[in-house]
């Protein structure tokens, strides 16, 4: 799994959300194909047993399954540009599209 685009590695060991310890990598985008897709593209945050799995979890609140895909989304797109040169947001958003099968946005 590659490195986390959307997070600083020296803070992987640490839920993202309020800091704890012992966490999970969360994919951002599930589902078979965008679950190797994340992988590919390290999009992945780590997350606590009660932010990944738990009531208020990214897998039983839809709120906080929106804001992880936004928050991918924008990660992607800020690295898409930076990789490729003149390229726009407009641009990185399509990319994203054609990537992703839809924007989160």
């Amino acid at each position: 799994m590659k490195d986390s685009i959307v997070i600083d590695m020296k803070y992987a060991g640490y839920d993202m959300i309020d800091g704890t310890p012992n966490v999970h990598r969360h994919h951002i985008f599930e589902g078979t194909a965008n679950r190797r897709l994340s992988d590919e593209d390290g999009l992945w945050v780590p997350l606590s047993y009660e932010h990944h799995e738990g009531n208020m979890s990214v897998h039983r609140n839809k709120e906080m399954s929106a804001l992880m895909h936004i928050i991918g989304q924008l990660a992607w797109e800020k690295h898409y540009i930076v990789e490729h040169e003149d390229v726009s947001e407009d641009d990185a958003r399509d990319a994203f599209r054609k990537r992703y099968g839809k924007s989160y946005l």
